[in-house]
């Protein structure tokens, strides 16, 4: 585990997913929290702010790393749902879920509580009918959890 990425403080997790490890310690906790307050964001609309957490974080990960990948997909998604919605700009939302898609290849289908198989089928799908993503949400530990002030504190400071 590296340093820089310890938080004793962030809660373990409903359920195993990635990341959890067998000796009760998240991998990589500070991962868990951004994670935690980007989907909050996304599941709240707050798609710039989504954006602004998974950015933040994945600069502590070296290219090509699993948590990496992650990080940097679920900005493309967040980012991909800021055009669609914010902007009408399907077009822009599918190149940027492409390139999520990308990133997700090799990234487990339960990463640090996100249910990274149902985001990769709904941006399939959107890339289709950019519609799915009407009243879709990402879940994580099982639940489509929605922001609270703390989020968006946490989001602005990362900014």
């Amino acid at each position: 585990m590296d340093d820089h990425t310890r938080d004793s403080s962030v809660d373990p997790p409903a359920g195993n997913p990635t990341g959890w490890r067998s000796d009760g310690q998240w991998e990589h906790a500070t991962l868990r929290r951004a994670t935690e307050h980007g989907v909050r964001l996304y599941n709240s609309t707050a798609f710039h702010e989504s954006h602004d957490c998974f950015e933040a974080e994945w600069y502590n990960y070296g290219r090509g790393t699993t948590e990496s990948k992650f990080l940097h997909g679920m900005v493309q998604v967040a980012a991909g749902a800021y055009k669609h919605f914010d902007f009408e700009d399907d077009d822009g939302m599918r190149s940027l879920f492409r390139t999520a898609l990308q990133y997700f290849q090799g990234v487990p289908a339960d990463f640090y509580g996100v249910d990274v198989l149902d985001v990769r089928t709904t941006l399939t799908n959107a890339l289709r009918d950019p519609t799915v993503l009407h009243g879709w949400q990402i879940r994580f530990d099982g639940t489509f959890p929605e922001a609270r002030e703390a989020d968006f504190r946490y989001a602005e400071g990362v900014d």
